[in-house]
C-alpha cells in the first residue's frame, strides 16, 4: 500500500513524536527505581525497563493485573465480544459445541448468522473454532487467528463455501469452579484476533485468492484486528463484560477511569523499539549491500543510536532471533503494524466523530466497516476501500491523539503534517492475483475438455 519513501517518513515521523516521550519515560524509571532503593538504580539497563514500568504502573494507578482478572472472566469478555460483533456488524455468534469434531476437549465451535439465528430462513454464513487454554506440552505460545477454509465458489460451483477458521489463544485455564480469568492485555488480544476473523468470515468476495485476508497488502493486513483493539476502553463495551466472576459487580468506575489513564503510560518505552525493528528492516531490505563495508549487526546499531534512550549494547546480536524479518513473512514490510495503526485509529475515529454514544449512528458506520474493508478483501487496492469508508485518505492525527502524542509530533512540515499521501502507483500484488485467477479458469477449461476426450 505504501511506498518506500512514504513508509520511512511515517516511522521518521514517529519516531521523532514517540522520543522525547521515551526520554521522559526512562527517567521517570530510573528516578523510582532510586526512590524504592534498588540497587540498579546506579546502572539502570534495557532489561530492567519492563519490570520498572509494571513497578511504577502499579504505585502510580494503584492498577494491579490480579485484581483486574476477577472482572473479566472469559464467558463474559465472549458475551462482550459477541454482542459489539452483533450491533457493528449485523451478525449473531451461536456456540455450536459437539456440532464437529475438535481436536481437544477444550476447544470450542461457533457458528456466525447474518441477523438472528431464531429466524427459520436463517443459515449460517461461517464458523471458526476457539482453542483458548495454555497447554505447553503440545501448543506453541502465543495468539493467532488461522483460517482453514476461504470463501469460494470453486468448489462447490453453484454456491460459495463457508469460510472457516480457528482462534488460538493461551489463557490461563480454568481451576476447580474458577473460570479462565484475563487480562486487559488478554480481552485486547481476543479482540484484536476476532478482527481478523471477521475479515475471513465477512468477506463477499467469491474468488479464494482474494476473499478474505487473501491477497491484502501487508501494510493493510492488522486494520480489522487493531480496529476491534480501540473497543476494549469504550465505557459501554467494557463496563458490559466487567463483572466480578463471583459476585457478579460490574468494574468500579473509579478502576475504569484509572485504566483510561494508563492507557498510555510509558508508551515512549513500549513503543520505540517496535519503531526500531521497522527502521531496520527497510534498512535491510532497501539499502544494505551483502558483503559490504556494513555487516548486518552494525546497521543495526546505527538505527539503535537513533531509537534508543539507553545505549545499545557493544555486542547486541539480537538481530538473530528476528525472524520476522528474514523468513516469516514480513520481509520490507514490518513497518505495516505501524501504517495500520493509523488506518485502525482513523477507521475508529469515525465513530467518535459521530459520538460512540450515538448507537443508531455507531450502526450505520459499523455496516460501512463491513461493506468496505471487511467484505472487499483483496478485491481492491486497501487505500480505495479505506477511502469508500472514511471519505477520504488516512490522516495520522487520530493515531497522535489517541496515543496523547499531537504536542510532540514533528511540526516541521507545514502542509497539513497528519496527513499521509497514499497516491500510489500499480498494485504488483494485484497483477499477480489477477493472473492467477486467470490462469486458475483456464486450467479448469483445459480440464474440462481433456475429460469430455
Amino acid at each position: 500500500m505504501a511506498t518506500l519513501d512514504q513508509a520511512q517518513k511515517l516511522l521518521q515521523t514517529l519516531r521523532n513524536a514517540y522520543w522525547d516521550l521515551a526520554v521522559t519515560d526512562v527517567q521517570d524509571l530510573k528516578d523510582f527505581c532510586k526512590h524504592q532503593g534498588a540497587p540498579e538504580a546506579n546502572d539502570f539497563n534495557h532489561w530492567d525497563i519492563m519490570f520498572w514500568t509494571e513497578r511504577l504502573r502499579e504505585s502510580k494507578y494503584e492498577l494491579y493485573e490480579e485484581q483486574l482478572r476477577e472482572y473479566f472472566s472469559l464467558p463474559m469478555v465472549l458475551d462482550g465480544l459477541f454482542e459489539l460483533a452483533n450491533k457493528l456488524f449485523g451478525i449473531h455468534v451461536k456456540a455450536a459445541d459437539g456440532s464437529t469434531p475438535v481436536w481437544h476437549k477444550d476447544v470450542r465451535c461457533f457458528s456466525v448468522w447474518e441477523g438472528s439465528s431464531s429466524s427459520p430462513d436463517s443459515t449460517p454464513i461461517a464458523h471458526f473454532y476457539l482453542d483458548p487454554y495454555s497447554r505447553p506440552s503440545d501448543k506453541r505460545g502465543g495468539s493467532w487467528m488461522y483460517p482453514v477454509v476461504g470463501r469460494s465458489r470453486a468448489l462447490p460451483a453453484d454456491c460459495a463455501g463457508l469460510p472457516v477458521a480457528y482462534i488460538l489463544c493461551n489463557l490461563m485455564p480454568p481451576i476447580r469452579d474458577k473460570p479462565c480469568l484475563m487480562t486487559l492485555g488478554d480481552v485486547k488480544t481476543l479482540f484484536h484476533e476476532f478482527g481478523h476473523v471477521l475479515q475471513h468470515t465477512l468477506t463477499t468476495q467469491d474468488e479464494g485468492l482474494v476473499a478474505g485476508m487473501k491477497g491484502i497488502e501487508m501494510d493493510a493486513i492488522e486494520l480489522p484486528s487493531q480496529f476491534m483493539e480501540n473497543w476494549c476502553y469504550h465505557r459501554k463495551t467494557l463496563m458490559g463484560m466487567a463483572k466480578h466472576y463471583e459476585t457478579g459487580e460490574s468494574l468500579p468506575k473509579a478502576i475504569y477511569k484509572k485504566l483510561l489513564a494508563a492507557r498510555n503510560f510509558c508508551s515512549g518505552t513500549r513503543t520505540l523499539p517496535q519503531i526500531e525493528d521497522a527502521i531496520v528492516d527497510l534498512e535491510l531490505h532497501s539499502k544494505y549491500i551483502p558483503d559490504g563495508s556494513e555487516s548486518i549487526f552494525y546497521v543495526h546499531k546505527r538505527v539503535c543510536e537513533r531509537t534508543r534512550v539507553l545505549p545499545p549494547f557493544p555486542d547486541d546480536k539480537s538481530l538473530c532471533g528476528f525472524q520476522h524479518i528474514f523468513n516469516g513473512g514480513y520481509e520490507a514490510g514490518y513497518y505495516g503494524y505501524q501504517w495500520s495503526k493509523v488506518l485502525s485509529a482513523d477507521a475508529f475515529s469515525a465513530f467518535e466523530d459521530v459520538g460512540l454514544e450515538n448507537e443508531k449512528e455507531v450502526q450505520r458506520l459499523g455496516r460501512r466497516f463491513r461493506e468496505t474493508v471487511l467484505a472487499l478483501g483483496g478485491g481492491k487496492h486497501p487505500l480505495e476501500i479505506f477511502i469508500d469508508f472514511r471519505g477520504r485518505e488516512p490522516s495520522m492525527e487520530p493515531l497522535l491523539r489517541h496515543n496523547g502524542l499531537l504536542h510532540y509530533a514533528n511540526h516541521s512540515v507545514q502542509s497539513n503534517p497528519h496527513t499521509i499521501n497514499c497516491t500510489y502507483a500499480i498494485s504488483w500484488r494485484l497483477v499477480y492475483i489477477s493472473l492467477m485467477i486467470l490462469f486458475t479458469y483456464a486450467t479448469s477449461y483445459l480440464c474440462s475438455i481433456w475429460g469430455v476426450m
